[in-house]
């Protein structure tokens, strides 16, 4: 089974990503073209979070000098919640990438072994065209 991660949409540092699964027949959900428009939002967020994490950060060193200790400290162990919140998603949208990968492999190799023909006359072909290009190059 493969997971199927969300990554959060809120900038509070409090959502996490979730797993889940596509079921026991290994299917998987939707099409390319949504998962794609998925990881696009998902890493759209990831930057929102991450420029939103930068912002806490110069704020809490331009205003260090002047907090108590507890304050710092409480700065702190926010900034850290916020950052490992960011990191798990970056995880989830890593682990994205590579379910995406994995499946154009599994598409790749299940087309060359349905057509081994027509993948041997794509595959020369390929191969001509790239000689023919670095040739003139």
């Amino acid at each position: 089974m493969e997971p199927n991660i969300t990554t959060p949409t809120s900038g509070n540092g409090s959502d996490k990503a979730t797993v889940g699964t596509t079921g026991t027949t290994g299917t998987t959900r939707g099409t390319y073209s949504e998962t794609r428009g998925t990881t696009q939002r998902t890493t759209a967020s990831l930057r929102s979070e991450l420029t939103n994490l930068k912002n806490d950060l110069d704020s809490l060193v331009n205003r260090a000098a002047s907090l108590s200790d507890e304050e710092l400290t409480q700065a702190h162990a926010q900034l850290m919640a916020k950052f490992s919140s960011v990191r798990y998603a970056a995880k989830g949208i890593a682990s994205q990438a590579t379910q995406q990968l994995n499946r154009g492999v599994e598409t790749t190799t299940e087309y060359v072994k349905d057509k081994p023909m027509q993948s041997m006359a794509v595959a020369a072909g390929a191969g001509l065209l790239l000689g023919l290009l670095l040739k003139r190059s």
